[in-house]
């Protein structure tokens, strides 16, 4: 398995770490694989599009949502540092308005999952951040 996954406070939330292999040269980890992601998350989901962002200290993007078509999401950052918040806005959930906050980074290679029926945004806490999102 190349995740290891933490369990949020939002049932469906993830923390996604993945198994980084590093020496002298540098770093390789797969940010992504199909089959380790579902039998780690327990989630079979489609990616339809990948998302690429960058943006300067103290800039917040979201919180986003969908209504009609709501995405997965699954985000990381490869440059600087983000406070990343996801809320849960299904109104039929036990966990309806409460929200999970966490620090993902370059240096951390943490991984978000945030599945449907939830707004995600993030802001930047270092002088830019480069954040990657695959969505359904």
């Amino acid at each position: 398995m190349s995740y290891t996954v933490t369990h949020t406070n939002l049932p469906g939330v993830l923390l996604l770490e993945p198994k980084i292999f590093g020496d002298s040269r540098g770093f390789f980890y797969e940010s992504f694989n199909q089959r380790d992601f579902e039998s780690a998350t327990g989630c079979a989901v489609t990616f339809v599009q990948d998302n690429h962002s960058r943006s300067a200290k103290n800039v917040l993007r979201g919180l986003h949502y969908q209504i009609k078509n709501p995405q997965g999401k699954l985000v990381r950052v490869i440059e600087g540092e983000v406070y990343d918040v996801t809320v849960d806005l299904r109104r039929s959930s036990p966990t309806f308005g409460r929200s999970f906050g966490v620090t993902l980074s370059a240096a951390n290679s943490l991984q978000l999952w945030v599945p449907p029926g939830f707004a995600h945004g993030f802001v930047v806490r270092s002088e830019t951040a480069q954040f990657l999102y695959k969505t359904t």
